[in-house]
Order: C-alpha cells, then sequence, then structure tokens
C-alpha cells in the first residue's frame, strides 16, 4: 500500500477508457492512494476534448491532491539545473510533478518513464494508448 501520483498521460489514458481505467481501479482495491498535482490538472484541462469536461471532472474529483510548494519548486529547479549541466534538458512540468511525487513519498505513474530520470523517483511505467 502507499501513494501513486499519476501523470497525465496515465490519467487521459483513464479519462478515455484505456487501459489506465483498469490499472488505476486496480489500485484501490490494493489500497493505493491516488493522486495528482495542480500540474496534472492543468495539462488535462487544456488537452481535453469537446464532451470531456464532466468525465474530466468526476475523474480528478476522485483523487487526492499533492501540494507543490517552495520545497517541491526547489527539487524541481535542482533536477533540471544538474540534467542541463550534464547536457539534458527536462521539462519544468514533468520536473514539479516529480517533485509533488517525492513530496508526499509517492510512486509515480507514466507512460513516459524516459521524461522522468531522477534517481531517487520511484516510477512505474503504465504503457498507454490502443
Amino acid at each position: 500500500m502507499g501513494a501513486v501520483l499519476l501523470d497525465t498521460t496515465v490519467l487521459i489514458d483513464a479519462l478515455r477508457g484505456r487501459p489506465a481505467a483498469d490499472r488505476l481501479r486496480g489500485l484501490r482495491r490494493a489500497g493505493d492512494t491516488p493522486f495528482v498535482c495542480a500540474v496534472n490538472v492543468e495539462e488535462v484541462s487544456r488537452g481535453l476534448r469537446p464532451g470531456e469536461e464532466a468525465a474530466a471532472q468526476r475523474l480528478l474529483s476522485g483523487l487526492r491532491v499533492a501540494p507543490l510548494g517552495r520545497e517541491e519548486g526547489q527539487r524541481a529547479g535542482r533536477w533540471r539545473r544538474d540534467m542541463a549541466a550534464a547536457g539534458r534538458t527536462l521539462s519544468q512540468a514533468d520536473c514539479l510533478i516529480a517533485a509533488a511525487a517525492m513530496g508526499i513519498g509517492a510512486r509515480l505513474a507514466t507512460g513516459n518513464p524516459k521524461d522522468f530520470p531522477m534517481a531517487d523517483l520511484a516510477v512505474e511505467h503504465w504503457p498507454v494508448g490502443a
């Protein structure tokens, strides 16, 4: 049992009734607590197709929200700075999502594990699509 922060790829997959929807239901049966953060909510809201608003509201309202504060911002900034020094660019959004997961001691479920190379982050690959 534990906390799992759902990346936007997983949320969109679940919203559209694809494989992540079943995995999300399985999380709850296993006693895990699913979370999102403000960045995920923004990304889902921005990517909604016509007619998906109500379903998105139902999905998001059933999830806990991980905080994003100063500590998470500093952690995200350190990751971006350190990876840039090593020649790799990470997105601000992905770093904030990862920092939110770390802030609550959660695993991160994503369809794009390559976007989250942070050594101290527990990442679960949830293949999405189809």
